[in-house]
């Protein structure tokens, strides 16, 4: 069986396949082909979970690692609280250095580094330098901002210099600070570069004798992201603006119901000074600082015209939690949900209240005095549809629609496209009438192309459809043009159902050379390169060229032919109508468009193209991938096109109904 845009066709690989899109018309096509119906306006977006370095080592452009101290081997099997960090002795100095906890700068920060100096002749330091992530990346002409809190014993004269320098020790840049107070104190410097240095390192040192503390080592490039403070590595982050999504979905999927109760996400925990945020475990396997929290990722949302889609947990953890020792998932004792559902209601008001309410008040302290409107909120994460799940779940949306009863909330159906918690998960949503639930989906290319139909069949009346998590795994999870252009297919049938699966995004979006513990992922990097996927490019190309109503199309055709799809839509904003089309076979399609009902069509029309080798693999192991070639080409109200092998080919037209 074939599906091309939901109808059943057939055709000769020599003979040419007629395409009859109505393009002027929002009424059904008469015969065999697809009724037109309304495309969501939100339908391509982005899911970033912190997985795969994605965080802290990654977008968040914080240079220094384990700034706090707070590292231990819960993150990470052999790390501990000096993990990243060195002594520097220098100039016949002598010191040692420990953890202390005893003053801290914040309950949620409880430990600091204590450095007992005795360096009190010329020339004569004692320090601690950091590498930062696998290196320190340095632009020659570029400066840096230092900040650190420390305070010195009593009675005494301490003072610090911060010095960038390379791998071998030569000086990059330098700064001081002339002397310290007994008291915590913030001390900030910008030091400017003068090499460029791809394995830079920030050193400090103190001169004097005494003890001297340190807490919240921190060192940012000024040139983030639209130079925000605490903000965002400028270049991957635009990675992520280029695909022009609709949403962003954060902070994760698994991170936010964690590795246990004492592991789940709190919001709260994320907003505010950096120095209060209470850092902990990443159920990944390694570290979160939570310096990229709420605040920064709605902010980066406005920033990029994407509409923030906030994931809390349903009051249970993740059921995969310390699966070897058989503890699976936890639930929030009842007598603790009012105080979980009013965390959850105040998130609602942090981000949209007034600047007058407790929460709305708080917000406006960061630097956001106006709402961020949101309008979606997710309960849970793929969570096993257990009694304790749904009555929680229950609770919190109950509490959530009574006092914001405009907010979608979005549920979950499990992990899986099919299954025991998928088909609980329905009932469950028919049950209390969700707005929406969250599917997800990794499977390999050939199921991406044998389910084009899937959501053709799915009742109206039910809750409309997240699809939140998918990627076609091909082999070895590798990136391939053959995974891409399954998604591609796919994707034609959610512009199809539009009306129906309202949102969709690829997953995961980040992963780190050297630090994966996911693949395949959208973007790779490094600490110096950005290197989009072939999907990547798919999914641009899709959100570049959404529509908001799928034509009615009708396929005139013959004889049985596999692996293609397409997908009609009309911007009506522009006025433009967008063919999609994708060729997943070996063979060239010989198609014939009539474009039905529309006058004055532009001549030319702007065509984009994706393909080549199948087998292209586009992942760790080779950073260049295939990417799309923009042309023009001769279109009228009938014209035709060979639609190559192996390919995606987007065509827009100018036009205007009669």
């Amino acid at each position: 069986m074939f599906i091309l845009s939901g109808c059943l066709i057939c055709c000769a690989f020599a003979q040419r396949i007629t395409v009859t899109i109505q393009a002027g018309s929002a009424r059904p096509s008469e015969g065999r082909g697809s009724a037109g119906r309304p495309i969501s306006p939100d339908i391509f977006g982005i899911f970033f979970e912190d997985l795969n370095y994605a965080a802290d080592g990654g977008l968040y452009a914080e240079m220094v690692q384990n700034r706090s101290f707070e590292y231990s081997s819960l993150d990470h099997p052999g790390w501990h609280a000096f993990t990243g960090w060195e002594m520097v002795k220098r100039g016949g100095a002598k010191g040692s250095y420990f953890i202390g906890d005893a003053n801290p700068l914040h309950p949620n920060n409880p430990r600091y580094l204590e450095t007992d100096c005795d360096a009190g002749g010329e020339g004569s330091a004692v320090g601690i330098s950091n590498s930062g992530f696998d290196g320190m990346v340095l632009k020659k002409g570029e400066e840096y901002n230092f900040t650190v809190f420390a305070r010195q014993q009593p009675g005494r004269s301490i003072s610090l210099e911060i010095r960038l320098e390379s791998k071998d020790g030569a000086l990059r840049g330098r700064a001081e600070i002339p002397q310290l107070t007994s008291e915590w104190k913030k001390y900030s410097a910008t030091i400017l570069a003068d090499k460029d240095d791809e394995n830079g390192r920030l050193i400090l040192l103190a001169r004097g004798r005494g003890i001297v503390y340190l807490d919240m080592i921190s060192l940012f490039p000024q040139k983030t992201f639209r130079n925000r403070p605490n903000g965002l590595r400028a270049d991957l982050a635009q990675a992520i603006a280029d695909l022009k999504p609709r949403f962003i979905r954060f902070p994760g999927g698994c991170l936010v119901h964690g590795d246990g109760l004492k592991n789940l996400y709190r919001w709260k925990d994320t907003i505010g000074p950096v120095e209060h945020r209470r850092e902990q475990k990443n159920i990944w396997r390694y570290h979160q600082t939570l310096g990229l929290g709420y605040f920064e990722y709605f902010q980066f949302c406005e920033d990029i015209g994407a509409k923030p889609l906030p994931v809390v947990a349903a009051g249970v953890s993740c059921q995969n939690t310390d699966r070897y020792w058989g503890v699976g998932q936890q639930a929030i004792a009842m007598e603790e949900m009012p105080a979980y559902v009013q965390e959850v209601l105040d998130v609602v008001e942090w981000a949209n209240g007034p600047a007058a309410t407790e929460w709305g008040a708080r917000r406006a302290e960061a630097g956001h005095p106006e709402p961020f409107n949101l309008q979606y909120l997710g309960v849970g994460n793929e969570d096993a549809q257990t009694p304790a799940f749904r009555e929680r779940f229950k609770i919190i949306y109950n509490a959530v629609k009574a006092k914001y009863p405009d907010l979608t909330v979005i549920g979950t159906v499990g992990p899986n496209p099919e299954g025991p918690d998928y088909d609980n998960g329905w009932k469950f949503a028919d049950e209390l009438r969700l707005e929406m639930v969250d599917e997800h989906c990794y499977k390999p290319p050939h199921w991406f192309w044998a389910n084009l139909d899937r959501f053709d069949a799915y009742d109206r009346s039910r809750s409309k459809v997240y699809l939140g998590e998918y990627a076609a795994h091909d082999v070895r999870r590798q990136t391939t043009l053959r995974s891409a252009l399954a998604e591609a297919a796919y994707m034609t049938s959610l512009e199809r159902n539009g009306d129906m699966v309202r949102m969709s995004s690829y997953a995961p979006l980040l992963g780190k050379l050297g630090h994966t513990q996911w693949n395949p992922d959208l973007i790779y990097f490094t600490n110096t390169t950005v290197n989009p996927t072939i999907n990547y490019y798919v999914q641009q190309m899709f959100n570049l060229n959404a529509g908001d109503f799928y034509l009615p199309v009708a396929v005139d055709s013959l004889e049985k032919a596999d692996n293609f799809a397409l997908s009609p839509v009309r911007d009506s904003k522009s006025g433009d109508i967008i063919v999609k089309l994708v060729n997943g076979g070996p063979d060239s399609r010989s198609l014939r468009i009539e474009l039905v009902g529309v006058e004055n069509i532009a001549t030319n029309a702007v065509k984009t193209i994706l393909s080549g080798d199948p087998l292209t693999v586009n992942d760790a192991g080779n950073p260049q991938p295939l990417v799309p070639e923009i042309s023009t080409i001769a279109v009228g109200p009938v014209f035709d096109y060979e639609s190559p092998p192996h390919s995606l080919t987007v065509i827009r037209i100018k036009s205007q109904t009669p």
